[in-house]
């Protein structure tokens, strides 16, 4: 896992931990580029993960960022 997610895994649990939805998805959008249909569903998951910690919530982030290769 790169600094960098784990950087930004560790933001955006404080801003969900927050209960500060509006915040997740402006940093997502700003920073991860991801869609809002993305952002929800990456929020979701995060929100059910028995043990919130960066690293899970970087392999969260990780898992969408990856483009499907054809």
């Amino acid at each position: 896992m790169s600094a960098t997610w784990k950087h930004q895994a560790r933001r955006l649990k404080q801003m969900i931990d927050a209960n500060n939805e509006t915040q997740a998805h402006l940093y997502m959008e700003r920073l991860l580029l991801f869609p809002l249909d993305i952002q929800d569903k990456i929020i979701e998951d995060i929100s059910h993960l028995p043990h919130c910690n960066s690293d899970a919530v970087a392999n969260i982030l990780g898992q969408y960022s990856i483009q499907e290769l054809k």
